[in-house]
């Protein structure tokens, strides 16, 4: 009785070991991005739809932001001066989300052209902007504390602070990604 009760003992053991392996082997190989990452968005200046998945294995810096939002031209001119001061880098990908809900294709097209932005603008959708707030926090849909996000070359997101941030400290938190 004793030699059948520990065999059913190991062999349940043996059982449970299994299948823990094959849970955790099974959570990494399911490891996704957001949802929101499969969300089509729609470049205002060129009309060519994207997602952030597109964007897989290359660093995106992600701002929220409006065209009535002075905050926001001051964020982007860094942004701007980042990309000059890091040579334009192939896999550095900005992306500017308008999450004024009142805001359109034709406003944001004419904001880029004013101060001639020349990344990714697009408008974001409400299934995006629900994300963003529900995901990171609802102050991602307040433009003037300068939202900013990272997402790795992994899919992993990395959010900033909240405030203005300055070419330098924009490339304090860009390249140690880029140098992934």
């Amino acid at each position: 009785m004793k030699k059948s009760l520990r065999f059913y003992l190991v062999l349940s053991l043996g059982i449970f070991i299994l299948c823990a392996c094959k849970s955790a082997e099974d959570a990494q190989d399911t490891a996704t991005t957001p949802d929101w990452f499969n969300v089509e968005l729609t470049d205002v200046q060129t009309d060519e739809t994207f997602t952030m998945n597109d964007y897989a294995g290359k660093v995106v810096l992600l701002e929220t932001m409006a065209v009535w939002c002075p905050t926001c031209i001051l964020q982007a001119a860094y942004i701007y001066k980042l990309h000059d001061l890091l040579g334009h880098p192939d896999d550095l990908i900005s992306v500017s989300l308008d999450v004024d809900l009142n805001e359109n294709t034709a406003d944001l097209k004419q904001y880029t052209a004013e101060y001639g932005f020349d990344w990714h603008f697009a408008i974001a959708p409400l299934e995006i902007d629900r994300a963003l707030g529900n995901l990171y926090s609802a102050q991602y849909l307040n433009p003037p504390l300068a939202p900013m996000l990272i997402i790795d070359r992994q899919g992993n997101v990395h959010l900033l602070p909240y405030g203005l941030k300055d070419t330098e400290t924009l490339q304090e938190a860009v390249e140690p990604y880029l140098n992934q």
